[in-house]
């Protein structure tokens, strides 16, 4: 991408004001503002507000994430938290969907702040369910009421996430907030850990619950001292708008949920990646109950848990790294990434089919222990199914931001993989609970993660490009009235009055 200064104050612009040359050869005026400096400056960054972020998801659900990864939610039997699972994955899948268009009505920090309140619900019924074992309907419900929580946590975050960076800094924002959000499975699988250290049996005690519960009690109040996004000034000078045009927007219910149908129909591209969407929860059923539930006492579990989270971290900065180097075109990194999973996806689960060939689900009842010879290969496998679980999510949504550079349409954008990853989901735990075979549900895991990159290559051939056009994102948009528009005739770049203006510049 070429770009020269335009900065002539005969024509009325700034100096920050940069003509760039696109793809397609036309040229485009991008306004560049002075970003705040000093106090209000640092809390303005878009780091800074991204680290936030990141200790929302650590609090809710990072910690959630610990807990379902110490198997069956730290349980004796399994079969309850998979149900729970089931219903918060069925009622996620069902409300993210429209969760962006709640989102852009009511905001982002209101919509994070009433995501996080189901979390603590969530977690309070487990504890519940340690002192009277005869609730595990109360553990249901409240995964339902998760779910719907969820739905508007996710879908926020993932909109603000992708909007608040430069397109050169998708894969590091998402790698960052991903570490943050990992860190919190790694200090909940650290408390469990800690608290069952010399615990042989195979469930926790109630100190986990509780240590759980007050955490995500203050990740609720996390969202209220984050910035408007209105009010956010990227890296480069460019402002986070919360519509394509730089004006807040205000349309009915009626537009917002018409607009949900515009992003999918628009923009088929997208069906594209639902089959990796799907995939991208659908495995941690195996690799949580039957793996790591299935083969470990508890405490081995907490100490698996903690690694596994730590290694997503990793996972998610060095991909994302890869993926905003500029050393290579945008193009080639989205196939270098695509490879780097694919290579995973193969690797891991060759590995893991040795291990799953050994074992059946009426037969495992002797748990290993971390003292036990064979321990440490075991531990590497674990510890490349979360390398591969991050650089997925991570590579997944460095895909949407590749899509659209739009907070209104990557709030759709992110509900639509938060709805169809949770439908994975939701089918993962609920052939568990049914207690199919422990193979059937590996070859099935297997199947779907590579079927999921085999149909995403070819949006990243026909629509990854070194920047996103706004004409590339959709065949149509939609105004604040409900006006279908051809993409290229709706949103020009600059101010209509100034065409004669961008005309002398375009001589220069």
């Amino acid at each position: 991408m070429a770009s020269k200064q335009a900065g002539h104050g005969g024509f009325g612009y700034s100096e920050d004001d940069e003509e760039t040359l696109r793809d397609n050869g036309e040229y485009v005026l991008t306004v560049r503002v002075e970003r705040p400096r000093g106090i209000v400056g640092m809390y303005r960054h878009p780091y800074a507000q991204v680290v936030m972020l990141g200790f929302v998801c650590f609090m809710g659900p990072g910690l959630f994430n610990a807990l379902n990864g110490l198997g069956g939610g730290g349980q004796l039997d399994s079969q309850t938290s998979a149900n729970a699972n089931t219903a918060v994955y069925s009622a996620f899948a069902f409300f993210a969907f429209f969760a962006g268009t709640i989102n852009n009505k009511l905001g982002s920090r209101l919509t994070l702040t009433l995501g996080s309140l189901g979390y603590s619900l969530y977690i309070s019924s487990y504890l519940v369910f340690n002192m009277f074992p005869s609730a595990g309907a109360f553990v249901i419900v409240s995964g339902c009421v998760l779910g719907l929580c969820a739905g508007l946590l996710w879908t926020a975050q993932g909109s603000l996430m992708l909007s608040y960076c430069t397109e050169d800094q998708k894969g590091t924002f998402i790698g960052l907030f991903w570490a943050i959000f990992n860190l919190g499975g790694v200090v909940g699988a650290g408390i469990a850990a800690a608290i069952n250290h010399k615990n042989q049996t195979n469930s926790v005690g109630d100190g986990t619950y509780i240590g759980f519960l007050v955490l995500t009690a203050i990740g609720t109040f996390i969202p209220l001292f984050m910035t408007d996004p209105h009010k956010m000034v990227r890296s480069d000078g460019s402002r986070v708008q919360t519509h394509s045009r730089a004006v807040v927007r205000h349309p009915s219910w009626k537009i917002e949920f018409y607009s949900l149908w515009v992003a999918l129909v628009t923009d088929p591209m997208i069906l594209l990646l639902f089959p990796m969407f799907f995939a991208s929860n659908y495995f941690y059923t195996w690799q949580f109950n039957d793996y790591n539930g299935a083969l470990f006492n508890i405490r081995t579990r907490s100490i698996n848990d903690v690694v596994y989270w730590f290694s997503q971290i990793i996972g998610s900065i060095s991909i994302g790294i890869l993926l905003d180097t500029r050393k290579l075109s945008r193009r080639t990194r989205a196939f270098v990434g695509w490879g780097i999973l694919l290579s995973l996806v193969l690797v891991v689960h060759a590995w893991a089919y040795v291990y799953q060939r050994g074992y059946v689900r009426t037969e495992t009842e002797d748990k290993m222990d971390f003292t036990d010879p064979g321990y440490a290969a075991h531990l590497w496998l674990y510890i490349f199914c979360a390398l591969m679980d991050a650089m997925w999510q991570t590579t997944a949504y460095w895909m949407m931001g590749a899509m659209s550079n739009d907070p209104a349409k990557l709030a759709h954008f992110t509900g639509f993989y938060k709805s169809i990853q949770s439908a994975g989901g939701a089918i993962g735990w609920r052939i568990d609970a049914m207690k199919v075979p422990y193979m059937n549900i590996f070859l099935s895991t297997w199947a779907l993660l590579v079927g999921g990159l085999v149909f995403a290559l070819p949006m990243l051939y026909l629509r990854v490009k070194n920047t996103t056009d706004y004409e590339d994102e959709a065949l149509v948009r939609m105004d604040d009235s409900g006006n279908l528009r051809p993409a290229s005739q709706y949103e020009p770049s600059y101010p209509m009055s100034d065409q004669s203006k961008l005309d002398k510049l375009r001589e220069l």
